[in-house]
């Protein structure tokens, strides 16, 4: 069976599966995230076997999250490094740890976030830069942007509210 691509659908969200879609693909920026660079690391704290691993490698090299750099000339060797858009994938990780320890872990929590210089645990969420809001539904929703093809101009009309005034009594 083909794979359906990703890559030219409008939606920014079908794109990034494009890049990430595959489970091994999002536990290997995970560790990457965390810190791990070489071959042997992945391979090892994830137990995927080498030939998935190298496709899964090159995949993100090619999709830009990762670069490859040599650290041994006799035998060769690479350490994979994450590029700016790698790095900018750690707020889906954490989104992804979220989600998961509030709705999968019925055992209890594995794993938790805290702040390194006073230990408090965090709670990840989403917010808005501009505004410093959370951003949750119904307050933010999404519409067509300016690149915007009909398919999503359709799909997501215009949205424009008018702040309620209050009216003095």
């Amino acid at each position: 069976m083909q794979r359906k691509s990703f890559s030219t659908m409008q939606c920014p969200i079908a794109r990034s599966l494009e890049r990430v879609g595959e489970w091994w693909s999002i536990l290997i920026l995970r560790d990457a995230l965390h810190g791990e660079t070489r071959f042997d690391q992945f391979q090892q704290h994830l137990g995927i076997a080498p030939n998935i691993l190298t496709r899964r490698l090159n995949g993100l090299v090619d999709a830009g999250l990762l670069a490859r750099k040599r650290y041994s000339v006799r035998p060769p060797r690479y350490e994979y490094v994450l590029t700016a858009a790698g790095r900018d994938f750690e707020p889906v990780v954490l989104a992804l740890f979220a989600w998961g320890n509030k709705h999968f872990a019925p055992e209890g929590k594995s794993l938790l976030l805290i702040n390194a210089e006073t230990g408090a645990r965090a709670e990840p969420v989403l917010v808005d830069r501009r505004s410093g809001e959370m951003i949750a539904r119904p307050a933010f929703v999404f519409t067509a942007g300016p690149a915007a093809g009909p398919g999503i101009r359709e799909r997501y009309p215009a949205v424009v509210r008018k702040r309620a005034t209050r009216r003095a009594s």
